[in-house]
């Protein structure tokens, strides 16, 4: 076994750019669209051109059937007496139909400062890159960890067959602790990973009051308006204005970030400057930048998507609709369940609204890791070695699904290593990755897998 030396892997990482950059390329061009029947092949097609990628650098891979789209999963030949760590990414991406993109979102380009725009560049093909050339690295100093990568193509429409899948293959994909590359930095220069996850319910409720929309100075007044009580109903669930939920029992599962998560948030860079440009944003609710982090990581949510109903072409029909939908989302804490959630909010708006529908949608679960012990220590010191500051544990306001069936299923831990920035624009147009975020990228995950092999042989690791 070869000690792998931060010089070494930089000059490792130099060498592999334009193997990067072509995989990368082969990827991006892919449109793996999930959410979209039309591209269900192109789902399939990134997932073949993936293993090859994992073939031609040396592992082996095949992919997995499930009952949605595949998996790819690509490994090493397992020693048994070694630990063995996951890699999760997800190779599907968001549509690209937003029309401020600035060239073919399917077409990798790459300017003058290294910087690579398109779609699936940072969500998540350029971080699923960046792990497997740091593990190439591991691999080849001879490091005795077995490696294994879980690449699936539904992430981004909630891994509607992960599950599934992973109790069927649980045997061929059993591992000692699993590491995700799927996460956002608070800001640039200052790692940051998620020590948990927040969860989502989504559902919608619709509402039926007549067989066809009425005339107003025929009925208003006497006749239901579905539109209006929609409305209403979601003025007693939620204050608009701060975003506090008024359902009874929403909080009470909700708990106190410890002296030492808040002191985390606070070092992790974070500024109400920044998110608000990020973003895009004129206002936000809060502008103290503690409340403001525990608003988007520590704290549930209630969001209303959009309201459907009644006429909203030219000028005015002043007519009464016949029926009206609410498009309604709740983010979840950990301690927080979505079958709970999805009770607790049923009930409230059946004892307001009798005959209303509500039909549930996406179900994530919300997730929290371990910030102690060696598996955490190896993040730690993995940022700091890769990047030369170690990360603030933070949270991630967002959901990854397959994250808790992981960690449920297989048995294993699930810690993050994430490389995205907030100006690589997520699901956003322009979506970007720079090589900057590589060159640190590698060696930080090849250091992670000499830790865990470290700790592995000293007895640590099968006890986190």
């Amino acid at each position: 076994m070869t000690e792998l030396t931060r010089a070494e892997l930089e000059s490792f990482a130099e060498a592999k750019k334009d193997l990067f950059e072509q995989h990368l390329r082969t990827l991006v061009e892919i449109p793996s669209i999930s959410a979209n029947p039309d591209h269900r092949q192109d789902v399939f097609a990134v997932a073949t051109a993936a293993c090859e990628i994992l073939r031609s650098v040396g592992f082996e891979a095949e992919v997995l059937e499930t009952r949605g789209t595949p998996i790819v999963h690509g490994h090493t030949r397992a020693n048994p007496s070694w630990p063995t760590v996951s890699i999760y990414n997800h190779l599907d991406v968001q549509p690209a139909n937003e029309p401020e993109w600035t060239s073919d979102p399917f077409k990798l380009t790459v300017d003058a400062h290294d910087v690579y725009r398109g779609r699936g560049t940072t969500d998540d093909k350029g971080p699923a890159l960046t792990a497997l050339f740091g593990a190439c690295a591991a691999r080849d100093a001879g490091l005795p960890v077995n490696i294994q990568f879980i690449w699936e193509t539904e992430e981004e429409i909630g891994s509607p067959s992960f599950e599934a899948a992973l109790l069927e293959h649980r045997d061929r994909l059993r591992t000692g602790s699993v590491v995700v590359s799927d996460t956002i930095w608070v800001t640039r220069g200052r790692p940051s990973t998620p020590s948990g996850l927040r969860g989502l319910v989504s559902f919608s409720v619709s509402l039926e009051t007549a067989s066809h929309d009425l005339h107003s100075g025929l009925v208003g007044g006497g006749a239901r308006n579905p539109l209006s009580e929609l409305t209403w109903l979601i003025g007693q669930m939620l204050d608009g204005k701060t975003g506090e939920v008024k359902i009874p029992g929403f909080y009470s599962r909700v708990d106190d970030l410890s002296i030492a998560e808040a002191r985390d948030f606070a070092a992790s860079g974070f500024s109400v400057e920044r998110f608000m440009a990020d973003h895009g944003l004129k206002s936000v609710r809060v502008d103290d930048p503690l409340d403001l982090m525990m608003a988007l990581w520590a704290r549930p949510t209630l969001e209303v998507h959009g309201i459907v109903g009644g006429y909203t072409g030219p000028g005015i029909k002043s007519a009464v609709p016949a029926r009206a939908e609410a498009k309604l989302s709740c983010r979840l804490v950990p301690r927080m369940t979505t079958e709970e959630t999805l009770d607790l909010v049923s009930k409230f708006i059946h004892a307001r609204i009798p005959d209303a529908v509500i039909t549930p949608a996406a179900r994530l679960e919300p997730y929290h890791a371990r910030t102690h012990g060696p598996y955490a220590n190896a993040v730690r010191e993995a940022y700091r070695f890769g990047f030369g500051v170690g990360p603030a544990f933070t949270r991630e306001g967002g959901s990854i699904g397959a994250v808790p069936t992981m960690q449920r299923i297989l048995g294993a831990e699930v810690y993050f290593l994430g490389l995205s920035l907030p100006e690589h624009g997520y699901h956003a147009p322009n979506e970007n990755y720079d090589w900057a975020q590589v060159q640190g990228g590698i060696p930080m995950f090849a250091h992670y897998l000499e830790l865990v092999s470290q700790a592995d042989a000293q007895g640590e690791g099968r006890s986190a």
